[in-house]
């Protein structure tokens, strides 16, 4: 039985090359796209056409969550890994709090970084217990630490990772009778388009974390 894996935030950076290290590996992968103006997912399934499916995914929508799950449904008849890598930051946050609070953003960042790993996860467990190595991982951040949190601003960006460490630990607590494993993944200060401009000062290339990770 092959090897399929869903990756969502597929577009760019880790989640981009999460999917060319599966794929390297002989793994058949379902990507999320959320972006397509962005040309690098698309010219890497030209590349893999019988392996690589490109599946439009916004995690913040529970309906489109629930169409990329019948798309794949449609396609596969399990999936054996699935990897909630998509997320967002934003510079707004950056703020301490005698500085007036962006709430409408912070709901956007609970939505996409706490919220939507859940989505994925109910939607497509059906076909996750069908698969044979029940893996769930989760890209999270050293920023949702509460013991090792040094921060005086961030407020929701950490507390949404907080929030999604939470949400991982209450799943594995329910999975791991049903033979589900679980990783849950810090990737550094990574060169990605997070807060929407490239960040150039972080420390790792994208695909140098993605290596450990696989």
């Amino acid at each position: 039985m092959e090897h399929v894996a869903v990756v969502t935030g597929a577009d760019r950076g880790l989640g981009l090359a999460l999917t060319t290290g599966l794929l390297e590996r002989g793994w058949r992968v379902f990507a999320g796209q959320y972006m397509p103006e962005w040309p690098a997912l698309g010219a890497l399934a030209r590349q893999q056409p019988q392996r690589l499916g490109i599946v439009g995914l916004d995690v913040a929508s529970t309906s489109a969550v629930r169409a990329a799950a019948r798309y794949v449904a449609a396609a596969a008849d399990h999936v054996d890994l699935l990897i909630n890598n998509a997320g967002v930051i934003s510079p707004t946050n950056a703020r301490d709090i005698r500085e007036p609070q962006n709430y409408e953003e912070m709901e956007r960042l609970y939505d996409v970084n706490a919220l939507g790993p859940l989505r994925v996860v109910e939607a497509f467990l059906p076909l996750m217990d069908l698969g044979a190595m029940k893996r769930l991982c989760f890209v999270s951040s050293e920023a949702g630490s509460i013991t090792n949190c040094r921060r005086t601003s961030w407020y929701g960006y950490c507390m949404s990772k907080a929030a999604l460490n939470m949400g991982v630990r209450i799943l594995f607590n329910d999975l791991r009778r049903e033979g589900y494993s679980f990783r849950l993944y810090h990737p550094g200060w990574m060169r990605t388009y997070m807060s929407g401009a490239k960040s150039t000062r972080a420390d790792l290339e994208p695909e140098e974390a993605a290596g450990p990770a696989l």
